[in-house]
């Protein structure tokens, strides 16, 4: 009875001290997460193991991600993978989609991307370009004549326009004199010429005329002389015919009569105007870009991301070395606190560190059931 004793005596205590031998080595890890000090004596063993070489840790483990886990290898054949692509592609399209069928106008898109007045440096961006085109072509064109220089595309166009102009004239013209202000014109007019007169041929239109108003007798003919078709053919024809002196001329001369700052600017006004900057600017993005939405997505982007991969994979290795991830890892670790660092193990291999103690207890155990025997069979 007292050899069966002794011996579960023995198994019970080496059981005990295995167990809290390695529950002790395992908290000793991460414990005391600080040095302890009697006096100016640091206690041994203090910090824990961790804690103590955190700062070497954070290294490795950087080292390691890069050695061995993200390394441009691993990365490039992900990037590679058919169907990651595929997902990415569709990830894109998607977002894409909602954001080109959105209200948002384009101006609030580069607003939202920090590029803020984006119109005003457009147009400014745009008459910078025009100014240094401009310095850049005109001593090539400055003896040659406009003719030469205009497209003849732009020729055409622009002599189709002169009938309308000259209806144009004839319109504002009618308005003017059925306006009372055109009224008053003509009737200064006609003052000035009898004033001007005022011999043997005032006296003659006063004796024909009378008290005749000479403005309700004038007017209505200039405004049927407005009206004659045959007016708006000479009105053409001279406006042709200068039209064909302009071209004529050389652009040197055209650039020295009008002025070379006016000149600038009306081109620079005629291009705005073209170009209609800040109606672009301010129509929502579902409208500017509604017929080729379809073809932006279904097209655009899977070739677009697909060439990125391309562009990524080739250089994933300078990528990386730019991105100095062992580095980025070094910091992080050691901006953890030893708790978390503790927490973050345990919440990994709680259920191994209980095996260890269990081992240890298990161990023990058998170390004191051999002295057990050791000791009856020496006793």
């Amino acid at each position: 009875m007292n050899i069966a004793i002794t011996i579960v005596f023995m198994v019970v205590i080496g059981a005990v001290i295995g167990g809290f031998t390695n529950s002790l080595a395992i908290k000793m890890l991460f414990r005391p997460y600080r040095a302890l000090y009697i006096g100016k004596w640091r206690v041994p063993f203090t910090p824990g193991l961790i804690p103590k070489r955190r700062d070497e840790l954070a290294e490795q483990m950087g080292k390691m991600v890069v050695d061995h886990l993200l390394t441009p290898e691993s990365i490039q054949k992900k990037f590679l993978n058919e169907q990651f692509q595929k997902d990415m592609i569709t990830v894109a399209q998607t977002e894409l989609d909602q954001l080109l069928r959105s209200e948002l106008t384009l101006a609030q898109v580069f607003d939202r991307l920090g590029f803020k007045h984006i119109e005003t440096s457009a147009t400014e961006k745009l008459s910078l370009f025009i100014q240094s085109k401009y310095e850049e072509m005109m001593p090539r064109f400055r003896e040659k004549p406009i003719k030469d220089v205009l497209p003849k595309e732009l020729q055409e166009k622009l002599s189709e326009k002169i009938p309308v102009i000259s209806e144009y004239i004839l319109i504002k013209g009618k308005d003017y004199f059925n306006s009372a202000e055109g009224q008053l014109r003509v009737e200064r007019m006609i003052n000035d010429f009898v004033r001007e007169r005022s011999g043997m041929l005032g006296n003659m239109l006063q004796m024909f005329l009378g008290n005749v108003n000479l403005t309700e007798k004038i007017r209505p003919e200039i405004l049927k002389f407005l009206e004659n078709e045959g007016t708006k053919d000479l009105i053409t024809t001279l406006l042709l015919k200068e039209w064909e002196k302009l071209l004529n001329k050389k652009t040197e001369e055209f650039e020295d009569q009008l002025g070379k700052e006016q000149l600038l600017q009306l081109i620079n006004q005629t291009v705005i105007k073209l170009v209609k900057m800040d109606q672009f600017f301010q129509k929502p993005i579902s409208e500017l870009l509604e017929n080729n939405r379809e073809s932006i997505i279904n097209d655009f982007v899977p070739a677009g991301l697909r060439l990125v991969f391309d562009w990524t994979t080739g250089r994933m290795e300078t990528i990386l070395e730019r991105l100095h991830l062992a580095e980025i890892v070094r910091e992080q670790v050691e901006t953890f606190s030893v708790e978390r660092l503790e927490e973050m193990v345990l919440s990994i291999s709680r259920s191994e560190l209980k095996m260890i103690t269990y081992l240890g207890a298990l161990l023990g155990g058998v170390i004191g059931l051999f002295q057990g025997i050791v000791v009856i069979f020496i006793g």
